[in-house]
C-alpha cells in the first residue's frame, strides 16, 4: 500500500481512492498505538464534518480504537474542527481525531489530529504518528458492533453542540449582540458550522445552512470567488452590517461589509489585533504566517507588540501558544486564534469578537477597518492558485530555489525571504510569494499590493514570468 504522509494539516485525499476504509483503519491503528504509548488509558475524541462517508470513517476510527482497548468519545452529530479541539481538553482525552477535509473540494475527505490541550497536533507527534503507520490493515471490522463497544464501556456519545454553545455563551454576551439594533449574516458554506449559529442568532439572514455534502460544486473555502450569492444576497437585503463566513470545518473565516464587499483574513487579523489591544487593553505576542500581509508588522510597532513569523501551518502557531501569551495567531488562509480561548483555529468564536467589537465601540466594519488604516495604510491581497503539470511545478520550484528570477515584469526584487516558500519583495509593502501546496497538486502565488489593481498586476506579472522561464 501507498505510505501515507500528512501535510501541513493532516492527511487529506480524494474519496475511494486513497481515503479509504482500509487507509483510514491504517491511520487510526497508528493513533491508537501512540496514545497507548502517551497513557497506558488512553482515550479519544473523535467526529467529524458534513462531507460524504463522515459516519462511516469515524465509525471505523472508533473500532479500531476499541479494538486497542483505547476508549472513544464520540460527537452524537457532524461537529466542527474547534468544537472537537475544545472536547479534546475538556474531556481530558490523549488526543481527539477528526475526520474533515476543510476547505478542500467534495472529492476530498481527510484526517486531523488534535492534542490534550485544544490545539492541532504538534509537528514531532504527527510524525511520531506517522512512523507507525502500518503498511496493511486486515482486521475483520465488520465483525465489530458499536452497540457492543457501548455495552464494553469502550464507546461514549457527547453532545459538542450543547457544549460548544454553553461554552460561547459564558464568553460573549450573545443577548447584547442580538439586541443591539446591528443586523447580522451567516454562510455556513454548507460546513459544519451550521448548527450552532442557527441555535444561536436564529433570527440572523442564514445562507447554506444545511448538509449538502457536494457544496453546490463550489469548494467550502471563504474566498471572495466562493462567496459571490452571500455577497449578493446581503446586497439585496441592504441592511445587514457584517456577514461572517467559515469554511467546512469551521475553522476559517472571512467577512462581508454591508455592501456585500469581502474583507479577507489579513484584514480580520489586524481588526483582531486592534479591537484587543487598542479598546480591550490586552496584550502579548502576535505571530503570523510567512504569506500574511506585512502590515501586521506596522501595526506591531505602532502598539509595541512583539512579532514572531512563522512557517505555513497553524500547527507552528499553536506550538507557540503553548509556550507564550499569545495575543492574536492567524494565518493568511484564515485560520486565527486568540488570547482567552484554545489555541485553535476558530471562525465562529472570532467572527463573535468583530461583532462585539462592531456593537461595544458603535462603529462600522468599514470604519474599523478605516481605524486601522490609520495606522498601517491601505492595501490589498491577492491569491492565485495555478494548477500546473508536474514538470511545470518542479521546474519553477528549482528556479525559485536557484533564484533564477531577477524580477517579475516590471517588478524588480530588492529583496528574497525563504521562510517557507519564496517571498520576493519589490518595497517594503508589495510583494509576491510562491508556494507549492501541501496538500492539493496546486502552486499557491500570493500577492500584496496597495489596491487590488496592483496585488492583481503583481499576480499576472509573476504568472507570465514563471510559465516563460
Amino acid at each position: 500500500m501507498k505510505k501515507i504522509k500528512f501535510g501541513t494539516d493532516g492527511w487529506r485525499a480524494i474519496i475511494a481512492k486513497d481515503f479509504t476504509v482500509t487507509n483510514v483503519a491504517r491511520i487510526a491503528q497508528a493513533t491508537a498505538e501512540w496514545a497507548l504509548k502517551q497513557d497506558p488509558d488512553a482515550a479519544i475524541m473523535l467526529g467529524h464534518d458534513c462531507r460524504f462517508g463522515g459516519e462511516l470513517f469515524t465509525e471505523t476510527v472508533a473500532k479500531v480504537a476499541c479494538m486497542n482497548n483505547v476508549r472513544v468519545i464520540m460527537a452524537g452529530s457532524f461537529a466542527s474542527a474547534p468544537m472537537i479541539s475544545m472536547a479534546t481538553l475538556r474531556y481530558k482525552c490523549t488526543a481527539g481525531v477528526f475526520i474533515t477535509a476543510s476547505h478542500n473540494p467534495p472529492l476530498y475527505n481527510g484526517y486531523k489530529l488534535k492534542g490534550s490541550y485544544g490545539g492541532p497536533l504538534l509537528e514531532d507527534d504527527i510524525q511520531a504518528v506517522e512512523n507507525l503507520i502500518p503498511g496493511s490493515f486486515d482486521a475483520d471490522l465488520d465483525s465489530v458492533k458499536l452497540e457492543d463497544l457501548q455495552k464494553q464501556g469502550l464507546l461514549e456519545y457527547v453532545d459538542l453542540d450543547e457544549m460548544y454553545c454553553k461554552y460561547l455563551e459564558g464568553k460573549f454576551d450573545i443577548e447584547e449582540l442580538r439586541s443591539s439594533g446591528m443586523k447580522f449574516a451567516f454562510d455556513a458554506m454548507y460546513g459544519s458550522g451550521q448548527e450552532i449559529m442557527r441555535r444561536l442568532f436564529p433570527g440572523i439572514l442564514l445562507l447554506h445552512c444545511r448538509r449538502q455534502p457536494l457544496f453546490d460544486g463550489i469548494p467550502p473555502e471563504p474566498l471572495e470567488r466562493n462567496l459571490s450569492e452571500f455577497s449578493k444576497r446581503i446586497k439585496e437585503k441592504g441592511d445587514i452590517d457584517c456577514g461572517l463566513a467559515v469554511d467546512g470545518d469551521a475553522d476559517r473565516i472571512a467577512l462581508m461589509d454591508g455592501n456585500g464587499n469581502y474583507i479577507d483574513s489579513h484584514h480580520v487579523i489586524l481588526l483582531l489585533i486592534y479591537y484587543l489591544h487598542k479598546i480591550k487593553n490586552k496584550t502579548g505576542k502576535v505571530a503570523t504566517g510567512f504569506s500574511s500581509t506585512v502590515k501586521i508588522n506596522k501595526l506591531c510597532e505602532e502598539f509595541n507588540l512583539p512579532l514572531e513569523i512563522v512557517k505555513i501551518g497553524f500547527k507552528h502557531i499553536c506550538s507557540l501558544m503553548l509556550e507564550e501569551d499569545i495575543l492574536v495567531g492567524g494565518e493568511e488562509s484564515g485560520g486565527i486564534a486568540v488570547s482567552g480561548h484554545i489555541p485553535e483555529r476558530d471562525g465562529i468564536f472570532n467572527g463573535l469578537l468583530i461583532w462585539e467589537a462592531m456593537v461595544r465601540t458603535g462603529k462600522t466594519l468599514n470604519e474599523l477597518i478605516e481605524d486601522v488604516y490609520s495606522i498601517t495604510g491601505k492595501f490589498a491581497f491577492e491569491r492565485s492558485d495555478l494548477s500546473l503539470s508536474p514538470d511545470d511545478k518542479e521546474r519553477i520550484v528549482k528556479n525559485c530555489e536557484n533564484d533564477a528570477y531577477p524580477g517579475f515584469g516590471r517588478y524588480r526584487i530588492v529583496k528574497t525571504e525563504k521562510l517557507d516558500g519564496f517571498k520576493y519583495y519589490f518595497s517594503d509593502s508589495t510583494w509576491l510569494m510562491i508556494r507549492p501546496s501541501g496538500t492539493e497538486p496546486v502552486l499557491r502565488t500570493y500577492a500584496e499590493g496597495k489596491d487590488k489593481n496592483e496585488a492583481h498586476d503583481i499576480l499576472k506579472a509573476g504568472y507570465n514570468t514563471i510559465m516563460k522561464k
